[in-house]
């Protein structure tokens, strides 16, 4: 009787044993957790300097926006909102055959001012020009009275500041946040050189030109051309009267030999 009081002492004794080892297994045992999502791959900066100075050439725009540090607002505009940007960039010929007027009497704020005109505080593809010609003028970077109009051709995209009509003439960087887009003429807001436009030139004459040799003449007032005698013509009649005129003499010597 004593053994079975001991063995089932032992017995109970294990049973603890192994229940209290299990459950310290399981408050040893770390907490799972789910795995989070990774993030999102932040969009690609965009360097402005290094698209202007392959693409162009556009030295002289650039060197406008290095000076009067928009460079770094636009910058800041494509690479640090949600918005993006778009910059119309004129070739350096553009600002070459800028005669009159004259960006040299500009003011640094004014050029400031003129650098902001030639862009949009969006992106917009070549695609969205269609719409934004029906909510023309649209304003530019400069804000207030700085706008522009923009008008499609059959799918040709014209752009007037007032001073200056050009058109969109190529892409050259269209992936949003940034959309560059080259144009033939600088920019000329209103705003700094004022509403008295001088008036575009008129087309040039078109040339004469001369009839052809087989043409007929010009018809008199009585409704027939005006003949022209050859120098063949006219001696040709010439001849006839001296022919007549012998013959008279001839006939008259021939009766005054008859009566006489």
């Amino acid at each position: 009787m004593e053994k079975m009081e001991v063995s089932m002492a032992l017995m109970i004794s294990a049973l603890l044993l192994l229940f209290s080892s299990a459950n310290a297994q399981k408050a040893a045992s770390p907490p799972t957790f789910s795995p989070t999502p990774a993030p999102a791959p932040a969009p690609e900066h965009v360097n402005l300097t290094d698209l202007l100075s392959v693409a162009g050439p556009f030295h002289t725009f650039l060197n406008y926006l290095e000076s009067t540090k928009v460079l770094e607002t636009f910058q800041n505009q494509a690479n640090n909102t949600d918005e993006g940007i778009t910059i119309f960039v004129p070739k350096d010929d553009a600002f070459k055959s800028l005669k009159k007027p004259s960006l040299a009497n500009l003011t640094q704020d004014q050029l400031k001012q003129l650098c902001l005109f030639h862009a949009l505080p969006h992106y917009y593809s070549f695609a969205d020009f269609k719409n934004l010609s029906q909510m023309s003028p649209v304003r530019t970077y400069a804000g207030g009275d700085y706008k522009l109009n923009f008008t499609d051709v059959s799918g040709a995209v014209h752009i007037d500041s007032g001073w200056s009509r050009t058109k969109v003439s190529s892409s050259v960087h269209s992936t949003d946040p940034v959309a560059l887009y080259q144009v033939d003429k600088v920019l000329l807001p209103e705003a700094i050189f004022g509403t008295d436009i001088p008036p575009m030139p008129a087309p040039a004459p078109a040339p004469d030109v001369a009839p052809p040799a087989d043409a007929p003449s010009e018809v008199s007032d009585g409704g027939s051309a005006s003949p022209k005698s050859s120098p063949g013509t006219n001696s040709s009649h010439r001849n006839i009267n001296w022919g007549i005129c012998s013959q008279l003499v001839l006939a008259v010597s021939g009766l005054m030999v008859l009566f006489l």
